[in-house]
Order: C-alpha cells, then sequence, then structure tokens
C-alpha cells in the first residue's frame, strides 16, 4: 500500500572539462564531422581525465544536486547508483560515494540497467519512499564509458561521452504540487546480446585472449537497437500516459534519453509532440547512457526552461535490453 508520494526535489550534474570535437574525431578513425552529425546529432563529447573516476563524477553531481535543494547532506537516507562503468566490480560506487560524502547509516547501491539505470533508480527509489522506508533518496547516473570505448572503431567510439547526473527524491509533503505521477518498467533478455560489453565477468573472465579480440568493449548492433528504441520508449510512454488519463498535449517536457536525435525526433513524431516541448543537449555531450536524462534536465533547470510546476515525461531504453517510462510534476 503506498503511504506516501515522491518527487524530484532538485537536480545537479556534471561534466569532465576535457571536450573531444568530432574534429578530433576525424584525426583518430576514417569519420568525418557531417557524418556524425547528420546521423547521430553530436558535436562534442566529455572525456574523463586520466585520474578520474566514476565516484568523482558522481561525487561533484551529487553535491551540486544537494546544494539545489533543501535537503541537508545528512537528511539523505538511501543512494542508488545508476552505471555500467563503476569503479570496481566491489565495492560498489554508491558505498564509495557515500564515504566520499561523508555519510553513513543508510543503505547505498548500484543498479545496472545500462541506459535505462537512471530511470530504473528513480522508480526503485520512488518506492522506497512510497512505502515510508526512506524520506529523502539520492539517486545519481554516471558513465565514464570511454574507458570501455573501442576508438579503432568508428561506428560506435563517436557516440559514447562521460558524465554524471543526480537527483534528490524525497517524500512529498501535503500540499505539495510537485509528485512523482507515474512509472512503468520493461525489460527482454532474449535480446541482450544486440548490446553488450561481453568480457570481463564470470562468462569471459579477462584474458589476453578477450582483450585481443575487443571483447571489453562496447558492441553494439546500431540497426536493431534504433528501431527498439524508437518502439519501446513510444510503447513505454504511451502506456504510462494512457493510464495517467493523458496525452502528449499535456505534458510541458519530453526528456529522453540522448543516444540519437533522429532516435528522439521518431519519437517525438509518434508522440505527436513538437520538437520545441522536446529537451535535446546531445550535440554537447553525446550518449552519456545512464547519466543523460538527470544531465539534461539540470541544464534545462539552470536554464530557466523546466520550472516547477511543470508536467515532465522522462523515458529511456537501454541494454539488457530495458527500457522504461516516468510521469512527473516538478
Amino acid at each position: 500500500m503506498t503511504l506516501y508520494k515522491a518527487k524530484f526535489s532538485s537536480f545537479g550534474s556534471y561534466a569532465p572539462a576535457k571536450v573531444l570535437t568530432n574534429q578530433d574525431l576525424e584525426r583518430m578513425v576514417d569519420t568525418t564531422d557531417e557524418w556524425i552529425r547528420t546521423r547521430t546529432g553530436m558535436v562534442e563529447r566529455r572525456i574523463a581525465a586520466d585520474d578520474e573516476a566514476a565516484s568523482d563524477l558522481a561525487y561533484h553531481a551529487a553535491v551540486n544536486a544537494i546544494e539545489a535543494s533543501t535537503v541537508k547532506f545528512k537528511e539523505i537516507d538511501l543512494i542508488i547508483v545508476a552505471t555500467i562503468s563503476g569503479d570496481h566490480a566491489f565495492p560498489s560506487t554508491a558505498c564509495i560515494l557515500q564515504k566520499r560524502l561523508g555519510l553513513k547509516g543508510m543503505p547505498a547501491f548500484d543498479l545496472a540497467a545500462g541506459c535505462t539505470g537512471f530511470i530504473y533508480a528513480v522508480d526503485v527509489a520512488k518506492q522506497f519512499i512510497e512505502t515510508g522506508a526512506v524520506k529523502h533518496a539520492l539517486v545519481v547516473g554516471v558513465e565514464v564509458l570511454s574507458r570501455v570505448v573501442n576508438w579503432e572503431d568508428r561506428n560506435t567510439c563517436v557516440l559514447f561521452g562521460d558524465a554524471a547526473g543526480a537527483a534528490v527524491i524525497s517524500r512529498a509533503e501535503p500540499g505539495d504540487i510537485s509528485h512523482i505521477m507515474g512509472s512503468l518498467m520493461d525489460a527482454d533478455g532474449a535480446h541482450g546480446e544486440h548490446l553488450m560489453q561481453a568480457a570481463g565477468g564470470s562468462r569471459l573472465p579477462a584474458s589476453q585472449a578477450t582483450i585481443d579480440a575487443n571483447q571489453h568493449t562496447i558492441y553494439m548492433e546500431g540497426n536493431r537497437i534504433f528501431k527498439h528504441a524508437v518502439r519501446s520508449m513510444y510503447a513505454s510512454s504511451d502506456a504510462l500516459l494512457k493510464s495517467s488519463n493523458l496525452t502528449g498535449l499535456d505534458i510541458d517536457w519530453v526528456i529522453p534519453h540522448q543516444a540519437n536525435t533522429r532516435i528522439i525526433e521518431a519519437l517525438a513524431n509518434r508522440m505527436k509532440v513538437p520538437m520545441d516541448k522536446v529537451i535535446v543537449n546531445i550535440q554537447k555531450y553525446g550518449n552519456t547512457s545512464s547519466a543523460t536524462i538527470p544531465l539534461a534536465i539540470d541544464e534545462a533547470i539552470r536554464a530557466n526552461m523546466i520550472r516547477r510546476g511543470d508536467i515532465m515525461l522522462l523515458t529511456s531504453f537501454g541494454a539488457g535490453l530495458t527500457w522504461g517510462s516516468i510521469l512527473a510534476r516538478y
């Protein structure tokens, strides 16, 4: 039984200083700025410094999110980090972040759902809050995918960047207009082999053979993923809107996963939502996986685009295959 409602209290983000442009990539692989722009919408992306790991990016985004809220650091009582490129296999990046923040006395764990990770993590935090188990949750989406990109594969190395985005999710007080209105998560493991990092786990432990075969880098069947992305994000968004007795016309902002402008435009077209209601920042950051949505929302809030009371639809897809949508009044 739901006892409480959850709300987004604040957002924060962080991107590394190093910028990798399309012109830089032209000098690295057989590609062109025009090819990348027209097929992906990307112009540049951020790359973590050699001494930066996922927990470092997560820390900066988390601090920015907490400081943007009225919640004190010591009031955070749950930490969830969505990532597929954490500092280590173990301990979790969430526990490392907890230490960096100087916090104790709360659960902290990682969640792996590919690019859908932030959406999944928000849904989990929402349920913790709705049941009364916690009052303030810190949810972070962070990736350092530059460490697992094959920089000789022109089909994938142009796509990904490093960044972190965070949200403080709190119990909505009586009278609050802000609340998470609904969520819908889904997955289909039958197609997981279309987007994966094959080696490094217990199935294919690291060896010289796996390194030589580039099995520690991102493998993606782009055409299959494109079709699945549009279909799944539309299906979950449409079902969520219908269950809430809303249509695309009722939404102030759609914040989709920033994977490809063609995917974003195809989704908006199917939803009959004009592009001026869709938040897009892929041109600056590329695909930062679980960080794309909170990063885009934080920028839009700081630009005074998203305002309190606006209805937001967050939707994503990712490895697994996973997908999901969140409907919220900010």
